[in-house]
């Protein structure tokens, strides 16, 4: 099959030379400064230097136009950051360009690029408030609410859905909850408390998803600290953790509160075979578990927990929903210990520092769910002020984010140059968010900007349904050809030979350039433009900016070498969405 797809390949790629060599030529433009972007498009050539003109931060307070509380956090958060600047004597990166910047937030916020006609609009805005404004009607959208039920399901139960799990349940209760925009406190007490049918109360699958096998709990236990306490304690199931604080006891005292939990799958015949099939599956509390957990030291002898959260000991009598406990425990604030002290439940710290590392590519702590004293965070003051703040707020995810967003930090290039270059956690350095970290797209990013970009899904294909179903199934298939069952890992770009047969000669790319009536390319060529109006309308909607002087030249020779202007156009477009600038956000 490998051996087909690269023969493929090959035929594609010597049909296309020209167009391959064009992506090398979109990658030296995507690394210079979005300033010396701009004076090359003025001037009708590529400069050679990538270095950043010398810049001195501003005293004037960056703003992108928030007002009231918002501006305020976020002005604080800027302050703290731009001390950390100082104190390692850096100088952030120049502010992102309009282009970059639309870019870069439809993609975290939404999911997808933005289309041609929103990315011409907001070029076109000259309203010095109307990155804020973008942020809130982006944060208002249905696209917003599509595309975080889709992360934090496959945060939940993974891209892959384990068996007798319903990936429909559990997006369900996220997209009501991202849709009411609930607090999150409400939200992780729902997910750990929950009984009931796996789609009635969609919030069970967390948990049916974690007791495939019997291993007593320990994934539950595990993925609960995890995903929403910003902490890893699986390895202290066998023995005290190394360097932080948690020790085996501690562990399995919280490994008792899950212990009630039951899953129950049910069957039914069906009647066209006579045999017992799947049915749905539930999640029920068993009331006469009572009392310790064992558990077996290293040392061989055994021990007994109790069921216990940080420090707090629960009655374990059979009549206690041990779950229930847990959850008021894990998400229950404490208003005035809040005002005074700033004490809040570990849940604001651990979706702060995620979502920081959502939006700026890197968390305070690496990775963001490994939270504690043996991993000190790089900022730990903008992370308190940011959990604080959030807690304040009735943990209120959306102004989370639109703070987040408002930063200086975010609003930053993600160029780089020598006043800076030591900014680079990739290579093991602390973040200092001098400049934006690229990140790479995930499937879904992928396919759902492939879409915006092209059209493809209306070329030939008009049926809704088959649209998703069509959907379902190149994530499917990419997850399986790169994946693994680590989500975070699961669609990563890593420059595979899988990944690159994918995209340059997969089935998608090749309904995207095909030029069928209703695609994207089928409409630029229909109209009466010139071919540099219509070499900048593919980049604008391929890589949401305009080609620099160079890159309309070699896109004018690639039309005019072509054995006719259709391949041509074909292999231009084919060109820039194969290229490392479109699949990175940046």
């Amino acid at each position: 099959m490998i051996l087909n797809c690269l023969r493929s390949a090959n035929r594609m790629l010597c049909r296309r030379g020209l167009a391959f060599s064009f992506c090398v030529l979109i990658a030296s433009a995507a690394a210079l400064p979005a300033a010396d972007r701009d004076k090359s498009q003025e001037q009708g050539d590529t400069p050679t230097s990538t270095k950043l003109r010398s810049r001195t931060t501003s005293k004037k307070p960056y703003t992108t136009g928030a007002t009231g509380e918002t501006a305020r956090i976020a002005a604080e958060i800027d302050t703290l950051i731009r001390q950390s600047w100082t104190d390692n004597e850096i100088r952030p990166s120049a502010e992102a360009d309009d282009a970059e910047w639309i870019r870069r937030v439809h993609l975290d916020l939404v999911g997808h690029i933005p289309t041609l006609e929103q990315t011409k609009s907001f070029l076109a805005d000259r309203d010095k408030n109307k990155r804020s404004a973008m942020i809130d009607q982006l944060i208002d959208s249905s696209d917003f609410v599509d595309n975080w039920t889709t992360i934090w399901t496959n945060l939940s139960i993974g891209r892959q859905t384990p068996r007798r799990t319903s990936r429909t349940g559990m997006e369900s209760f996220y997209r009501q909850a991202f849709s009411e925009n609930r607090p999150w406190n409400e939200v992780v007490r729902d997910i750990i408390s929950a009984e009931g049918h796996y789609e009635e109360n969609g919030a069970v699958n967390f948990l049916l998803a974690q007791m495939t096998a019997r291993d007593e709990a320990v994934q539950a236990t595990a993925k609960t600290t995890r995903l929403f306490m910003g902490i890893q304690v699986q390895c202290t199931q066998c023995h005290n953790h190394p360097f932080n604080k948690w020790k085996q006891d501690q562990f399995w005292e919280f490994n008792s509160f899950f212990r009630q939990a039951r899953r129950i799958d049910h069957r039914k015949l069906d009647p066209d075979t006579g045999r017992m099939v799947d049915d749905y599956s539930e999640l029920v509390n068993r009331g006469n578990v009572e009392g310790p957990v064992y558990f077996e030291k290293r040392s061989g002898l055994m021990q007994v927990a109790y069921p216990k959260y940080q420090g707090k000991t629960v009655d374990p009598g059979a009549d206690t929903n041990r779950r229930e406990v847990l959850a008021k425990l894990v998400t229950t604030v404490d208003e005035s210990s809040l005002q005074s002290s700033g004490a809040r439940p570990m849940i604001a710290d651990a979706l702060a520092n995620r979502l920081w590392g959502h939006f700026l590519g890197f968390g305070f702590t690496r990775p963001v769910d490994d939270m504690g004293p043996h991993q000190p965070a790089s900022h730990p003051r903008v992370l308190e002020l940011l959990a604080i703040e959030f807690a304040k707020h009735n943990f209120d995810v959306r102004e989370l984010m639109r703070w987040i967003c408002n930063t200086e930090a975010y609003n930053l290039s993600s160029k780089f140059g020598p006043k800076n270059k030591i900014d680079d956690p990739a290579i093991g350095e602390m973040p200092l968010f001098s400049h934006v970290y690229m990140k790479q797209m995930n499937a879904e990013q992928l396919f759902d900007s492939l879409l915006v970009a092209t059209n493809a899904h209306q070329s030939g294909q008009t049926d809704l349904e088959k649209s998703k179903q069509r959907r379902q199934n190149w994530l499917q298939q990419f997850v399986r050809t790169f994946g693994t069952d680590e989500n975070d890992e699961a669609t990563s770009f890593n420059g595979s030979i899988p990944q690159a047969l994918m995209m340059m000669n997969g089935e998608l790319i090749e309904n995207a350039v095909s030029a069928k009536e209703g695609s994207f390319l089928h409409s630029v060529l229909a109209n009466s433009d010139n071919d540099s109006k219509k070499i900048t309308t593919l980049y604008l909607t391929a890589l949401g900016r305009r080609p620099l002087g160079k890159e309309q030249k070699a896109a004018q020779q690639l039309i005019n070498r072509s054995s006719d202007r259709l391949t041509g156009y074909q292999d231009l477009f084919w060109a820039l969405l194969n290229s490392n600038e479109f699949i990175l956000v940046h």
